[in-house]
């Protein structure tokens, strides 16, 4: 990104907003720059639409920028470490039965989240549904068809920076799909094992459960 733009969202990441004056003058920029600035990043959905400041005094209604969701992006973060902390503390202070527990219940918290399926729905319908239900949890998803039945794959791990030193994490996406798709498949290759993907065949007829009615 480019250095100007960057230290504007710095800017309005510390303060939380920000008007295109004091952006000039903590950047000893001119406001028409600012504005070019300000306008890239909100094409780009890095800052939301400025919300109109009036004065306490006579002059232009001021305009105050802030930062959109999705510049958090561009914030370095340290999930991978946390997650391998947490992890660890886990493994020092509690047996391996407790710990499979604790992965069981999130991946039941996960899978419940997803869509239920739908009346009549075909295996091709419901792995759409699982991938769109997946995409949006961050695995970038698809499913094909092979001989021996589906393949879906995974081609994104969320945790891949943990992942390998903590196998448990896969057995929790084992866990996950397999309660997505209501029979367990096979794995047939993990990212962390330098895989393209998380693999997973589905040998058996997919029958998806019928929704419950009301």
């Amino acid at each position: 990104m480019q250095s100007t733009r960057k230290r504007i969202l710095e800017i309005l990441k510390e303060h939380g907003q920000a008007t295109v004056e004091v952006l000039g003058e903590t950047l000893s920029l001119t406001t028409v720059t600012v504005r070019h600035h300000l306008d890239v990043l909100r094409s780009e959905g890095l800052i939301e639409e400025p919300v109109v400041k009036h004065r306490s005094t006579p002059g232009r209604p001021q305009y105050v920028y802030s930062l959109a969701p999705r510049a958090a992006e561009h914030f370095p973060k340290n999930f991978d470490g946390l997650s391998n902390r947490l992890l660890e503390s886990m493994r020092a202070s509690l047996d391996p039965d407790r710990i499979n527990l604790i992965f069981d219940d999130v991946a039941g918290r996960f899978a419940a989240e997803a869509p239920p399926p739908l009346p009549g729905e075909t295996p091709e319908q419901g792995l759409d549904r699982i991938v769109t239900f997946l995409d949006a949890k961050g695995y970038v998803a698809r499913w094909e068809r092979v001989p021996e039945g589906f393949l879906l794959h995974t081609t994104n791990c969320p945790y891949e920076g943990s992942a390998a030193g903590h196998p448990e994490l896969c057995a929790m996406d084992m866990r996950l799909i397999t309660s997505l798709l209501n029979v367990e498949p096979e794995r047939m290759g993990r990212v962390v094992e330098g895989c393209g993907s998380c693999s997973y065949l589905i040998r058996e007829a997919l029958e998806f459960p019928r929704p419950v009615s009301d």
